[in-house]
């Protein structure tokens, strides 16, 4: 019963190990998802957030180079003709701080001061020289030391005439690059490496800090670039885990108990017992039956084991109870025979050799023992006496006895197993008529130990002589108790001091090494 409660704690075990790593793993799964979700999102909205600002700055530029395209005709004429349409233009562009001309390489002039005279290649190269559309720029005239953008309208293919707008750049950036936080912490406006950032007026390289990341997305109308420095997503995503935490647990702990009860038939030993035989798990052992006067092997007794490849081996008063309660000995039982019919041929061909085998009360039911016989061992021609060992765990019901009848009318001989124990009454000894009685390996075991138990001992002993029942003793250990029941005339001993049970097809080899054994001048 220990040794059952072990195993069924081992199954319950893993079932609880499984339940709860599937629980772990769901509890990771889910977090790392929602993780991953909330970094994909953080990373989403900060590019959504620059592509707008892109968008919007676009919409603003796009009127100024309407309205620079519109106007490079007046180009080339005097100051004192365009200036008056130079200032109805800058009216109508409320971003735009003045307007210059260009032509022949000269600034000439100004919708602010009029006519002037600035030399254009040496004062703004990169407008010129480099073909910049868009230079970063420190007024130097209306608002001395404030930031603008300087957006060039080029009329001539040298590069030499054209529009230059002075554009308040700063009102731009503050209105469009207000920073979303917590995502957004910085946002920068860059043409051609120089930077102007939000609530910063001074045109300067802009670096992200230790613990910023930066995105960056370029206009694909206009040389500028939007820069967005922030906290990592990752970072932030994991700032959102534990608000995560009950939901997650919660999942977890519903897919472990789907797990637990999911398992609750196949982590089950009934339902690896069942995949056992179909997968044919339990192997067949043999004990051999060793005549008490003359020391020859007079017969076998098949043992199931069971290797179960995820449990390792599992012990017989284990799965046997079990297999009982669960309707599978009968699927045994008949898994024994047919192994047994299987190696028939290895087998000594006498009737004074003893093949036994262990049914259950169960299997009496109905006849299914006797039908069973008919269509597995009966076919096969047998030489060997069979002989059925009826377990005591059920008591036996009266219906049952006509089967004990049947069987010995086809010469089938009929021993009680494991006498004394269990459900064993002597009863059993009128009702049945059994050709054989096993004593048990724990009056056995009491031999020279017990005194009570060995007494129990020479009354069965002694009762079977006196109904002319065979006797056999199983756990014989030792010399001494071999000795003790063979002066009793017990007929038959089986045990580890004669041969431990052996895989079936290891007999034949066991029979000849035994019969040589006893073929030596010691036991002659």
């Amino acid at each position: 019963m220990q040794m059952s409660q072990e195993v069924l704690g081992q199954f319950r075990r893993k079932r609880f190990l499984i339940a709860a790593v599937v629980a772990a793993l769901v509890l990771i799964l889910t977090l790392s998802l929602r993780y991953m979700e909330e970094k994909g999102r953080i990373e989403q909205q900060s590019r959504t957030f620059a592509y707008n600002a892109i968008q919007r700055f676009d919409r603003m530029f796009s009127p100024l180079d309407v309205a620079a395209n519109n106007t490079l005709g007046l180009v080339g004429l005097s100051c004192e003709q365009v200036r008056f349409p130079l200032v109805e233009k800058l009216a109508m562009l409320q971003t735009v701080r003045s307007v210059l001309l260009v032509d022949d390489d000269r600034i000439y002039c100004s919708s602010i001061y009029g006519s002037v005279s600035i030399p254009f290649s040496d004062t703004y190269p990169e407008l010129a020289v480099n073909n910049q559309r868009m230079k970063l720029a420190v007024d130097q005239d209306l608002l001395k030391g404030s930031p603008v953008l300087l957006l060039w309208t080029p009329r001539s293919l040298d590069n030499r005439s054209g529009i230059m707008q002075v554009v308040n750049i700063e009102l731009m950036t503050n209105y469009l690059l207000e920073p979303t936080l917590p995502w957004v912490e910085r946002a920068i406006f860059k043409v051609a490496g120089k930077s102007l950032e939000y609530g910063n007026p001074m045109i300067e390289e802009a670096v992200p800090s230790e613990d910023e990341v930066s995105v960056e997305q370029a206009s694909l109308r206009y040389p500028f670039t939007i820069t967005l420095f922030g906290p990592s997503p990752a970072r932030l995503a994991l700032v959102t885990v534990p608000s995560q935490l009950p939901l997650a647990l919660l999942l977890s702990m519903l897919m472990g108990y789907i797990v637990w009860l999911a398992t609750a038939n196949r982590m089950s030993l009934s339902w690896q017992i069942s995949y056992g035989i179909t997968a044919r798990e339990f192997m067949v052992y043999a004990q051999p039956l060793i005549n008490a006067r003359t020391g020859a092997c007079d017969g076998i007794e098949l043992l199931l084991r069971w290797h179960n490849p995820r449990q390792g081996w599992i012990p017989p008063d284990v799965f046997i109870p079990l297999a009982e309660r669960q309707n599978l000995i009968a699927p045994l039982t008949r898994f024994v025979i047919g192994e047994a019919v299987r190696h028939l041929p290895s087998l000594p061909a006498r009737n004074s050799f003893h093949i036994a085998i262990n049914v259950a009360a169960s299997h009496f039911h109905d006849k299914a023992i006797i039908d069973d016989l008919q269509s597995l061992w009966w076919p096969a021609n047998p030489k060997p006496q069979l002989i059925v060992e009826l377990t005591e765990r059920d008591s036996l019901p009266v219906v049952d006895q006509r089967v004990v009848s049947h069987l010995h009318e086809i010469g089938v001989q009929l021993a009680i197993d494991d006498f004394g124990t269990g459900h064993s009454s002597l009863s059993y000894l009128k009702t049945l008529s059994p050709d054989i009685l096993k004593i048990d390996k724990v009056f056995t075991a009491a031999i020279g130990t017990d005194a009570i138990n060995a007494t129990v001992t020479d009354m069965v002993i002694s009762l079977a002589q006196r109904l002319n029942i065979s006797l056999v003793a199983e756990g014989v250990e030792t010399a001494e108790q071999a000795e003790y029941l063979r002066e009793r005339g017990v007929d038959v001993l089986q045990g580890y001091f004669y041969a431990r049970p052996m895989p079936l097809a290891d007999i034949p080899d066991w029979l000849v090494d035994h019969e040589a054994h006893l073929r030596t001048p010691a036991h002659v």
